[in-house]
């Protein structure tokens, strides 16, 4: 559906990612993994136009058109790194504005309620200010901000950073639920253990290059820690 051919991306005179060739399967949830610094969050930033590109990005087998603001009505969207919320808005124009594509405005009060019944801590709190919310709330509301965008494929950047482990839980139940209804889904995640269990596929990206691409059933955890950690040059 989605995919990278000798994609190059980095900044000013910096590159980060090294010709990385990544294929992500329609209805499912790709994984990738990687320590800081590996180029997880530039790739998803590659793919959405926030940073200038080489090599190829694809979808449905033809090059992927239009600019970052389009890209949501053609149903690619991005629940970034930190939340992002808009701090003096409540919960739910933060909601509403993920509607803003011309594919989504129709059925804002359907889709509204689809996010609060995902998300029921959100509609006890929906007139609230996101500035005013929890770690947990906030992440809550950029992932239903972006359901609202009734995306094809849905990027999620680092949902776990900072959350405590019980919210962790429950934001992975929410992703979970997305995966069995369909969503095909972009997961970029530091936490291991966590993204193998809901992952079908993994990529490890380290370096700015892809140094592992398996289904997740078929992957060994302490070989590809190995990898993770730069393990395997003290171990051949």
């Amino acid at each position: 559906m989605l995919e990278t051919r000798n994609l190059r991306a980095g900044y000013g005179h910096i590159t980060v990612l090294w010709d990385v060739s990544l294929a992500f399967r329609e209805g499912a949830l790709t994984a990738i993994v990687g320590p800081n610094g590996a180029g997880k969050t530039t790739l998803l930033r590659a793919l959405t136009g926030l940073i200038p590109h080489q090599g190829e990005i694809l979808l449905g087998g033809a090059p992927l058109a239009g600019k970052t603001w389009d890209l949501a009505g053609q149903g690619i969207v991005l629940v970034p790194e930190g939340r992002m919320v808009f701090r003096d808005m409540s919960v739910e124009e933060n909601l509403c504005l993920g509607a803003y594509p011309k594919r989504s405005r129709g059925d804002l009060s359907a889709s509204l309620e689809r996010v609060y019944g995902l998300f029921p801590r959100l509609k006890e709190r929906y007139r609230q200010a996101a500035g005013s919310l929890s770690g947990g709330e906030a992440q809550m509301v950029a992932m239903g901000r972006g359901l609202m965008s009734k995306p094809r494929i849905l990027l999620i950047d680092e949902p776990s950073l900072g959350l405590a482990p019980v919210i962790v839980q429950e934001v992975f139940e929410i992703i979970r639920r997305l995966k069995a209804e369909g969503t095909t889904i972009v997961l970029i995640e530091q936490n291991t253990s966590i993204a193998l269990s809901v992952a079908d596929d993994v990529h490890l990206l380290r370096a700015g290059k892809v140094l592992l691409s398996e289904p997740a059933a078929q992957v060994q955890i302490e070989r590809l820690h190995d990898l993770y950690f730069a393990r395997e040059a003290k171990t051949a």
